[in-house]
């Protein structure tokens, strides 16, 4: 018995309907990207495993997928007397494996900037759309193949840069017809509260735990740091954080009281005033910009403000998200460049729009009419003005064979098509094409030109 086909945990089939549905959100966010002036390009799937490793901390490392070399892969092994599996699976994995799938799109971008920094202008807006891989747990609204897009501005530290992309959320969100929060802070602020518990060595250790806080719960998140060796006297330091005011102006008399005087916390805190008062006088859509004290966004590149963004709508977690990394593309080789990005979550952005019914009747992109096939000459005709209406824009097709009438038209139901054309020897002669209307079974006859506006709509 032949094995039951099945695709690998973590990823899935999209049939028409759902990919056209992701390719209008992912055309929506295009759109916008390059109305502020983005342009795109395309990196490999996969990259060399030094190019990825060690840029996104300890967890992120043991989430890339590492891909076999070709060949024999053991081949050092046997030309030893070291036995893999009794040897440490970081030095085997560096022995079996030179490649990994890419884990996001960022550092690729950074390794491309290096590569090709003298053929683009600073400061260079590139937007990229392409599927990651993560190692992850699969489960609802995660999964281990997905799409990001991603917008990065590279060789600027204006924060003008970053007023822009909070526009772009709220842009992009709204046309597609979701109410969001965009959360934001500042890996200074963080920078400051290691220091506050004067424990530097600490900052990934707070900041990992710290991100997890809408996951684990205050609770959660004390137990992790007590875990990870930050003191009791330390977490007691920390605990204004958990009971942050609502208002920007409270926080930042809260933060300026806590942080103000650690340097790192008085730059972090001027920098959120500005984005805050660009951003008030611009407006929003209908996004809601928030400053949360907890985000930590707990990849090792960031290095300035950061952001977040959710549903406000659905619970499924972050839908978007970035921040400043100033100094990335200098683990490269390359001359220090400014950087900060965005992303889109693509597959839960669809979740999302899909739990709310929100994606346009327009957006499914289906046939809009189908000629029957009664024979060899008609079908011949119907080759002719299938033609002439694709042409015009009109998105129709000839049936293949002149099968039984029940047959074709049941072909029509399956794809939802709502109009069917008719077309024999008196349409032939007379010119008029006989289209029937699936929803009613009205019979109506059109000209070639009649029939064109109609379905133009």
């Amino acid at each position: 018995m032949a094995q039951k086909p099945s695709v690998p945990k973590g990823t899935r089939d999209f049939n028409p309907i759902e990919v056209h549905r992701r390719s209008y959100i992912m055309d929506t966010i295009k759109s916008v990207f390059e109305s502020y002036g983005f342009q795109p390009i395309e990196t490999p799937t996969f990259e060399n495993l030094d190019t990825l490793l060690g840029k996104y901390g300890d967890e992120g490392d043991r989430l890339v997928f590492k891909i076999l070399n070709n060949g024999d892969f053991l081949s050092p092994f046997r030309k030893s007397e070291v036995n893999p599996i009794e040897s440490d699976l970081n030095d085997v994995t560096k022995q079996i494996s030179k490649r990994g799938l890419r884990y996001d799109l960022t550092v690729p971008f950074a390794r491309y900037a290096v590569m090709h920094q003298s053929e683009f202008a600073l400061p260079f807006k590139r937007y990229q759309i392409q599927p990651v891989w993560r190692a992850d747990r699969p489960q609802k609204g995660r999964y281990q193949e997905f799409y990001q897009c991603d917008a990065d501005v590279i060789g600027s530290k204006s924060l003008i840069q970053e007023v822009d992309f909070i526009q772009i959320y709220d842009e992009v969100f709204d046309r597609l017809g979701l109410t969001t929060e965009i959360r934001i802070n500042h890996r200074g602020l963080l920078t400051a509260l290691a220091q506050l518990i004067e424990a530097p060595d600490k900052l990934i250790d707070l900041t990992v735990a710290l991100d997890k806080l809408d996951k684990i719960g205050r609770a959660g998140v004390v137990e992790e740091w007590a875990s990870r060796g930050i003191s009791t006297e330390a977490i007691e330091k920390l605990a204004p954080l958990f009971d942050t005011p609502n208002s920007f102006q409270d926080q930042l008399d809260m933060l300026e009281a806590l942080l103000g005087g650690f340097p790192s916390g008085r730059e972090a805190l001027n920098e959120l005033r500005y984005i805050f008062e660009r951003t008030n006088d611009l407006g929003l859509r209908r996004a809601n910009l928030r400053w949360d004290v907890t985000l930590a966004r707990g990849l090792n590149y960031y290095t300035g403000p950061i952001f977040e963004v959710v549903s406000s709508e659905v619970k499924l977690g972050s839908i978007g998200g970035g921040g400043r990394y100033d100094d990335l593309t200098s683990v490269f080789g390359g001359q220090e460049l400014p950087g900060v990005g965005i992303s889109f979550g693509l597959d839960r952005i669809y979740l999302v729009i899909e739990e709310l019914d929100r994606f346009p009747k327009s957006v499914a992109n289906e046939t809009q009419l189908l000629f029957v096939n009664f024979g060899e000459a008609e079908s011949n005709q119907c080759l002719k003005w299938a033609r002439s209406l694709r042409e015009a824009g009109i998105r129709c097709e000839v049936y293949p064979e002149s099968a039984k009438m029940k047959k074709q038209m049941s072909y029509a139901d399956r794809k939802a098509i709502p109009f069917v054309a008719l077309v024999g020897n008196n349409e032939i002669e007379s010119g008029q094409i006989t289209v029937k209307n699936m929803s009613d079974g009205e019979q109506t006859s059109y000209s070639l030109s009649s029939l064109t506006e109609k379905l133009k709509g």
